[in-house]
């Protein structure tokens, strides 16, 4: 029978799936932000398993590290420094907002 469809095979789902990853792994997390100076600060849900997370992009990077620390403790949970950005566990908006204002940045509650 020539019109037989394949319908299992061991050979070819690897590097399909391997192209899909890296597709993935190299498309820009977030949006994409102007270069204006200021400091945003996202709540973000997607892809975290429906915990919540803010994101505080726009930062200079040699301040990403002491910022995140001083983050980290003013709202008492765990987070990260990825990609350019810093993630605090939980919803933190307002408070991030105002301690880096008080620091001198200039910010703006952006996303949800």
């Amino acid at each position: 029978m020539s019109n037989s469809s394949l319908v299992y095979s061991t050979e070819d789902g690897d590097h399909r799936r391997e192209a899909r990853k890296r597709e993935a792994q190299s498309a820009p997390k977030g949006p994409a932000l102007p270069a204006d100076g200021v400091v945003r600060v996202f709540r973000e849900k997607g892809g975290r398993g429906g915990k919540i997370v803010t994101v505080v992009r726009g930062l200079p990077g040699d301040a990403l590290t002491t910022v995140a620390s001083d983050l980290k403790r003013l709202c008492g949970s765990g987070g990260s420094v990825k990609e350019g950005a810093v993630e605090i566990q939980g919803d933190h908006r307002e408070k991030i907002a105002a301690r880096l204002e008080r620091d001198g940045y200039r910010v703006k509650l952006a996303g949800g």
